[in-house]
């Protein structure tokens, strides 16, 4: 067998140590304490767009459900840990999705996520920035920030509102790719130009900070109405590669039950598995401050720093190494 070496060097491994060690400074330096919560749970994530990895527990009966699922994020077990009162804190830590492997992907991968006790998305969406700056001086690199609003940066880009453009303007844009439209909706569209038309015209060395997203791509973030309602949520780029994700949390626990059925309703309309919905932390949600999170992956942001589009690059063994 000739597969046993890493594919990451030494250098991009050194870097890695680097990083971790100026993300711990970081967060210490501004009070944000580091925890550590459960990689295996009795609950799964209902994302549509997010598969889990289940696995079966042999023990005794009474430790629980003998079911349980890999983390796709720390997010539910730092909202109990917020909702208990700990106050601003992250986790630095693996996580796992299920059949996101590829030049761009692997199915385990490590994922910073924080959050900000009576901050905003708006708040939090420049501490993202300054991190991401004190990264790239890790690899000797310089980075501008540009922020932009969902709406504003369609409208620039391609001349029609996001918000309300039919989706036949939606489409013409991709008209070039060879796009098979069957079963896509308004918000795949969206994702597409995003990917295909904005994603790669973004300079390497342009933090990108798009926010305020269209209420249908909530997630789990606030939505603020209006004429036109948004969802209290960004994203940040660092030149092509997407890093980061990031919400005004919301806190109403019959609102996110109604998007956990939604959910799991799509996901049945695509015979997809059915992970159980979170009850603990539907529980705690009423007691969750108001609060800001973000979700960074670092496998990203290590492509990044070390102008790599493989993911191969930068981890020690990827998934057909494993």
């Amino acid at each position: 067998m000739k597969d046993w070496k890493p594919t990451a060097n030494l250098k991009a491994l050194k870097l890695r140590a680097d990083l971790y060690a100026l993300i711990r400074k970081f967060f210490a330096e501004r009070g944000v304490l580091e925890v550590e919560t459960p990689v295996l749970s009795a609950a799964g994530n209902t994302d549509r767009n997010i598969e889990s990895f289940a696995l079966d527990f042999d023990g005794p009966k009474t430790a629980g459900a003998s079911r349980r699922w890999l983390r796709t994020s720390p997010e539910f077990p730092l909202k109990r840990l917020l909702a208990a009162g700990v106050g601003d804190c992250y986790e630095l830590g693996r996580v796992f999705r299920n059949g996101e492997a590829g030049r761009r992907h692997n199915p385990e991968f490590t994922m910073l996520e924080w959050y900000r006790v009576g901050w905003d998305h708006q708040k939090l969406m420049d501490e993202t920035a300054e991190l991401l700056k004190a990264a790239m001086g890790l690899a000797g690199r310089r980075a501008s920030v540009r922020d932009y609003s969902f709406r504003q940066l369609y409208q620039d880009k391609f001349g029609f509102d996001p918000m309300t453009a039919p989706e036949e303007e939606l489409r013409a844009p991709l008209g070039v790719y060879d796009i098979d439209p069957a079963g896509l909706s308004r918000d795949d569209w969206l994702d597409l130009l995003m990917t295909h038309l904005i994603q790669p015209t973004i300079p390497p060395s342009r933090i990108l900070l798009v926010y305020d997203y269209p209420r249908s791509q909530c997630a789990l973030a606030r939505i603020r109405p209006g004429k036109v309602p948004v969802a209290e949520r960004f994203e940040a780029y660092l030149g092509p590669l997407e890093v980061a994700n990031g919400y005004h949390e919301l806190n109403g626990a019959d609102e996110q039950r109604e998007r956990f059925e939604a959910d799991l309703q799509r996901r049945r309309e695509r015979n997809a598995a059915l992970p159980p919905v979170d009850e603990r932390l539907l529980a705690a949600l009423p007691k969750l401050p108001d609060c800001a999170g973000v979700a960074l992956g670092i496998d990203r942001l290590m492509m990044a720093l070390c102008g790599t589009d493989r993911i191969a690059d930068v981890v020690a063994f990827p998934f057909d190494r494993a």
